[in-house]
């Protein structure tokens, strides 16, 4: 099997990551495994295994015929069979097989304002899933909305996986006392919610001024970041709250960390919560998306509802509070994540459902 990764940028975010770990895990599985990038690049880059076929179409506008023929002629080259789409890299896609009808299309769906599938209405996808194989959905409300709006009956929920080895050497060095840190991995995006952080800190500052809250992801340097850093000021929460961007080596941050939490307020299935279990890290987390069917309160992280200050507030200092918990909750969830979220057993159902699929196609 010929599989190549399609994505439009290389930019940290859960679709770019999950096109990456594919790519680098099938390369260990398949004949062939590629990754191509279509607008641009970005930091994880550097994480592509260098097995991998790589190649940067550099789209410039939304049909742009010249990255199409580089795409048609890398499929070509390479005797491609299967080009597995992330997100709305699906244009290009179904482009080049209009040129090339045999090339078989999966598309991936990580889209994350699960919680409001009634409203997403997208007519182009919707004619064009008409030439999709199957579809994968990153959570099984995702799959149900696939199969009620679209025109492809075959389609899957397969969860995220974290890479067996993802990050690179590089070592990051965190601000705040040892021992004492709290960790968010969410680029900087409203449905992220990263307000109910700084707030939760102006409440434990008084009661815990040595902890520390470490905030990684891309700021796009919009309005959401400007207000986030001008409440930080405001609040007084420089020594308290702190902002390092996108990195490629998040678990080393993580493996200085106590405790992790993530306010969203909207989801899919977030790889930084399979990074928290895998680094053996406490929890605070909302019930959006896949999540509560990956975590049960009170058995290996807590659970609160979106926006609940009272809720993540308590929720941190119980932790805080209580070291042995902290790590029974993080080691249960390292469990749980370990035996059901790998990239052996995804990716070993992945090709499963691909050689059924295929086979119903001939």
């Amino acid at each position: 099997m010929r599989i190549v990764q399609l994505i439009d940028t290389l930019e940290p975010g859960g679709a770019e990551r999950m096109a990456v770990n594919y790519a680098n895990a099938l390369v260990k599985k398949i004949t062939f495994s590629g990754l191509i990038a279509t607008r641009s690049e970005g930091l994880l880059l550097a994480q592509i295994d260098e097995r991998v076929s790589y190649n940067f179409l550099k789209k410039r506008k939304v049909i742009d015929f010249q990255a199409i023929r580089k795409l048609r002629k890398y499929l070509i080259e390479n005797k491609i069979d299967i080009i597995h789409a992330h997100s709305s890299s699906f244009f290009a896609a179904v482009l080049v097989k209009f040129t090339l009808p045999n090339v078989k299309i999966v598309w991936h769906d990580h889209y994350g304002i699960s919680q409001d599938l009634v409203s997403r209405k997208n007519l182009v996808l919707k004619f064009f899933s008409y030439f999709f194989l199957g579809i994968i959905a990153v959570n099984s409300e995702l799959r149900y909305w696939a199969k009620s709006y679209l025109f492809c009956s075959n389609s899957i929920y397969l969860p995220n996986f974290i890479e067996d080895s993802c990050d690179s050497n590089e070592t990051v060095t965190l601000k705040g006392e040892e021992g004492k840190r709290i960790i968010c991995v969410a680029n900087l995006r409203p449905q992220k919610n990263h307000n109910l952080i700084v707030d939760a800190a102006a409440v434990l500052k008084n009661k815990f001024p040595d902890w520390s809250f470490h905030l990684f992801g891309k700021n796009f340097e919009d309005l959401y970041a400007t207000h986030l850093l001008q409440k930080v000021r405001n609040l007084k929460l420089q020594e308290n709250v702190f902002f390092y961007g996108a990195i490629n080596n998040i678990g080393s941050a993580l493996q200085q960390c106590d405790i992790a939490v993530l306010p969203s307020l909207s989801e899919g299935l977030p790889l930084a919560l399979l990074e928290y279990g895998l680094n053996k890290l406490p929890v605070v987390v909302t019930d959006v998306g896949e999540i509560p069917n990956i975590v049960i309160s009170g058995e290996d992280g807590i659970i609160i509802q979106s926006s609940d200050l009272n809720g993540f507030t308590i929720a941190i200092e119980n932790l805080i509070s209580d070291k042995i918990w902290r790590k029974e909750l993080g080691l249960r969830l390292y469990c749980k994540i370990s035996e059901n979220y790998s990239e052996k057993i995804i990716i070993d159902r992945y090709l499963l459902k691909l050689d059924r699929w295929l086979g119903c196609a001939l």
